[in-house]
C-alpha cells in the first residue's frame, strides 16, 4: 500500500508566503515494488515542480534524483524491516530527498574499492549530493540528501517533453 500526499510547503517563519517553487510530498512505501513507485513519485514531483511552479529542473538533476531515490529506498528495504517513508521537498534551488526506515543502524560509507562487486550505492549518493545527513529518529533513522536542481543552461529540458 502506498499513500502519496503532495502539498505546497508550509509558509516560512514570520508568516510569509512560501518561496516560489516550494513544494513537498510524502510517500509511504511497502514491499520491494515500492522502489519503482518511489521513482514514479519522484518523477511526478519534479514534473509538478516544473509545470505548476515554473521551476527549472535540469536533466542531470532529474536523473540524479531518480538515482538517489532508488538507492535510498533500496537500502531501506535491504537493511530495515517494515515500511519506509520518502519525503521530497523543493526549496532554495534544491530537491531534498529524505527516506525514513525502522532500522536503527546508521549507514556507513565504505572505502572506495574498484574490485568490490556491489555495495557502492552510498558512495555514489554521497558523491553526487550537495548535502548528506543520516540521523537517528525516536524509531529508526532518516537519511537526507540534497541535490541542486540546476546545471548549465544547455542541460534543461523543455516542459513539453516531460509533461
Amino acid at each position: 500500500m502506498t499513500a502519496v500526499v503532495m502539498e505546497p510547503a508550509p509558509a516560512a517563519q514570520g508568516g510569509t508566503a512560501p518561496e516560489r517553487g516550494s513544494l513537498r510530498t510524502s510517500v509511504a512505501l511497502e514491499g520491494t515494488a515500492g522502489i519503482a513507485e518511489a521513482r514514479r513519485a519522484a518523477d511526478a514531483f519534479l514534473a509538478r515542480a516544473r509545470t505548476e511552479h515554473g521551476v527549472l529542473v535540469s536533466q542531470r538533476a532529474w536523473d540524479l534524483t531518480r538515482l538517489v531515490v532508488s538507492e535510498l529506498v533500496t537500502n531501506a528495504y535491504k537493511y530495515a524491516p517494515g515500511p519506509a517513508l520518502m519525503d521530497l521537498h523543493l526549496h532554495d534551488g534544491t530537491v531534498e530527498v529524505a527516506v525514513w526506515d525502522s532500522g536503527p543502524a546508521l549507514p556507513i560509507a565504505r572505502a572506495a574499492d574498484a574490485g568490490r562487486v556491489g555495495q557502492h550505492g552510498l558512495e555514489i549518493v554521497m558523491a553526487v549530493a550537495q548535502g548528506f545527513e543520516a540521523r537517528r529518529e525516536p524509531v529508526g533513522k532518516r537519511i537526507i540528501v540534497r541535490l541542486s536542481l540546476e546545471d548549465e543552461p544547455h542541460d534543461f529540458i523543455p516542459a513539453r517533453r516531460l509533461g
